[in-house]
């Protein structure tokens, strides 16, 4: 029996807003091995995406304008990475990407109302969790690499800007170069036991860094000391609850600090459950250090929310293994997408 288009299960990846954003969610082969399950997948043009259409094409997908998910079917799925466009007003789809809408952020208030205005639904990506409440899919080994990449660059007087996304290979041997120059220094990685705090490490010791690796017992008996101790900073912790936070005002001229660098990995600063509350704002790829404290020991900080875009091929190829698995069960009510459209519904319902 021939199934009607209209009625088949239907995912668009759709392009993204940032010129920055290179990774895609969901690979040729991904999207390859969803249509061969009988699932229909539209694909977007994207100019900056790492793969291009070219390739999703010769896989058997269909290429559709920019923009399609606007006007497409209101059953369909509209899959994402970042930030959707400000239009429309009205969001009637049901969309699955990184939304940062419920932690208080900025913007949040005004995103859930365009889904309670249209009907729509939010699936973050960010809240797709087994029953143990682990996530199941997430970009964070390669968002822990590279913000620490990042900062031991930064430390050793060697990163380039404005950033380019780099293969693996290359970025790896930036580090290895800049090893001799930073022979002398330390580092302390918070969540190190995480995937963003296992790949900082990863990361730091291709650098020649030592790195002290602190997990929740360490900073919930957080000792200022020993944190401004070290040269960097590579912060990983990913907070649900309200916690006191690692670095304020005061430790600015706490004896004996040396700390220069920090990496912002979780990039919460527009949250009220930010952290690092001396940073409170993003840095971008053109500009991506920001002096904090001029004074008595300077301090910098890298606060760069799409990170793993840096390395869009490992970081898409990834995502896209742990994601693709999933996305069938968008039409048949698995546990993974119900618990995602629940923490939805607690935060429509509880907005001010």
């Amino acid at each position: 029996m021939i199934i009607p288009e209209s009625q088949v299960p239907t995912i668009l990846l759709r392009s993204e807003e940032r010129a920055s954003e290179r990774r895609t969610p969901i690979t040729p082969q991904g999207a390859a091995e969803l249509q061969a399950a009988g699932m229909r997948v539209l694909v977007e043009s994207s100019p900056v995406r790492v793969f291009t259409d070219q390739e999703y094409a010769a896989a058997g997908l269909p290429i559709v304008p920019a923009g399609s998910w606007v006007t497409s079917p209101t059953d369909t799925v509209v899959v994402g990475i970042k930030e959707l466009p400000p239009e429309p007003a009205e969001l009637r789809h049901r969309h699955v990407f990184f939304g940062h809408a419920y932690k208080g952020q900025h913007d949040a208030e005004e995103l859930l109302q365009r889904f309670v205005a249209g009907g729509g639904q939010l699936l973050d990506l960010e809240y797709l969790v087994n029953d143990d409440g682990r996530r199941v899919v997430a970009f964070g080994y390669w968002a822990g690499f590279v913000g620490a990449s990042l900062a031991a660059l930064s430390l050793a007087g060697r990163l380039t800007v404005p950033l380019q996304p780099l293969l693996l290979d290359d970025l790896a041997g930036q580090l290895e170069d800049a090893a001799a120059s930073l022979s002398e220094a330390s580092a302390v990685v918070t969540g190190a036991w995480g995937r963003a705090g296992r790949g900082a490490t990863d990361a730091l010791h291709l650098a020649g860094v030592e790195v002290d690796r602190w997990d929740r017992d360490d900073t919930a008996n957080l000792d200022s000391d020993a944190l401004v101790g070290h040269d960097l900073l590579v912060h990983c912790v990913h907070a649900d609850t309200p916690q006191p936070p690692f670095l304020v005002e005061a430790d600015r001229d706490r004896p004996g600090r040396r700390l220069r660098v920090l990496a912002d990995v979780t990039a919460d600063v527009t949250s009220d459950l930010n952290l690092l509350p001396v940073s409170d704002r993003h840095t971008t790829w053109p500009e991506p250090v920001r002096r904090i404290w001029d004074d008595p020991v300077p301090l910098d900080a890298i606060v760069i929310d799409n990170l793993p875009s840096l390395l869009p091929l490992q970081a898409s190829e990834d995502f896209s293994k742990g994601l693709v698995p999933l996305l069938p069960g968008l039409f048949t009510g698995e546990q993974v997408w119900q618990r995602a459209a629940e923490v939805f519904a607690q935060a429509v319902a509880g907005r001010h």
